[in-house]
């Protein structure tokens, strides 16, 4: 009979800030999270990930490579990142040079389930729950949908 390679969650390499809250089972790795941070169980953090002061990220999130999270953040249950764009029709599989960055700014919420493209999100944002987010955000607001959009304060 077959054994399979098998991996436990842990948390490891990482440079924690002052404070810091983490609820496990979780897999951190070669990651930075900054003061006063607080993450969840089931969450997900991979390396080089930068998590900023104050951010709280709920629990089943999964923040890949090459995410940067801005100060007083608020990622919900079950956010999503991604730096695999599919930019060849399939999985870039290991060739790393495919992926993109994202940049969160700070003060931005996003809602639970959303799905995070690589994108750059400006400060003062509010994502709206189970929202994708596949271009850029460089206006301040709230947005929702899938694809998100602004949306329009009531007058």
């Amino acid at each position: 009979m077959n054994r399979p390679e098998v991996h436990q969650a842990s948390v490891r390499d990482v440079a924690f800030g002052e404070r810091v809250k983490i609820v496990e089972p979780c897999n951190l790795y070669g990651c930075t999270v900054g003061d006063d941070c607080f993450i969840g169980p089931f969450t997900e953090i991979q390396k080089g990930v930068v998590v900023g002061a104050r951010t709280r990220v709920q629990s089943h999130a999964f923040v890949c490579e090459l995410v940067t999270i801005g100060e007083d953040c608020f990622v919900g249950h079950g956010v999503m990142f991604v730096n695999d764009t599919f930019s060849t029709g399939g999985p870039a599989r290991g060739r790393k040079e495919l992926w993109r960055e994202t940049v969160i700014g700070n003060r931005v919420s996003i809602g639970s389930n959303a799905t995070i493209m690589p994108v750059r999100i400006t400060d003062d944002v509010v994502i709206g729950a189970g929202s994708v987010v596949t271009k850029d955000i460089t206006i301040s607001g709230t947005y929702a949908g899938n694809p998100a959009r602004r949306l329009l304060a009531s007058q």
